[in-house]
């Protein structure tokens, strides 16, 4: 996605964040479409963005289980594995497996952006570390493994309109509602916009 494209995206995503964060929607020159018009367009996204917002409040439970232990935040060789799978797995869906690796090295790298900004939070606030260690083998990675699996569906079954000239337009949107409809805060915000870089083709 070409910079100043995101940036619009990005907007559209933090103006829902403030309405859900202070509940007062934001100023706005111009009314706001309507919501049948913001549904019909946000359609064929939504998959995508709903699973992205889901796999990144799993960040918290990977930085529960790992804050405090020798176990970091980077692990190279699981993340190797993780984008070997799911290019392997798009050949056998039709999908570019490297289109497909890049989209899951975005949702990796937003997951590490939320765990780097809770463990700063927890270093600062210590009261509110958590109080669990979900575990990472029984608990966290099949939830994360089913997403992938949810995922890889998804890209293939949004294809056409991830190629379509509207699909930036449409990932606005889409993310923008995903943010709403799971409450994210600023930092899982953040992870967001880094989670859609290489949803659109074009």
């Amino acid at each position: 996605m070409r910079p100043q494209r995101l940036r619009s995206v990005l907007v559209a995503v933090c103006a829902t964040a403030a309405v859900t964060l202070t509940g007062a929607a934001p100023a706005a020159a111009t009314p706001a479409p309507a919501p049948a018009r913001a549904t019909a367009v946000s359609r064929g996204l939504a998959p995508l963005t709903e699973l992205f917002a889901e796999r990144l409040l799993l960040a918290d439970k990977v930085a529960a289980a790992k804050y405090g232990t020798d176990k970091p935040i980077d692990d190279p060789v699981r993340e190797r594995q993780i984008l070997d799978d799911v290019a392997a797995r798009a050949v056998g869906l039709g999908l570019d497996p490297a289109a497909v690796s890049a989209v899951f090295r975005d949702q990796i790298e937003a997951n590490k952006l939320v765990q780097r900004g809770l463990y700063t939070r927890w270093d600062a606030h210590p009261e509110e570390r958590p109080t669990e260690r979900p575990d990472l083998n029984t608990e966290v990675r099949p939830a994360l493994d089913r997403i992938t699996t949810q995922l890889l569906t998804a890209l293939k079954d949004t294809a056409a309109v991830r190629g379509a000239p509207s699909c930036e337009a449409r990932l606005g949107v889409a993310a923008a509602r995903s943010a709403q409809a799971h409450e994210l805060n600023p930092l899982h915000l953040a992870g967001l916009g880094r989670a859609l870089l290489s949803v659109c083709a074009g």
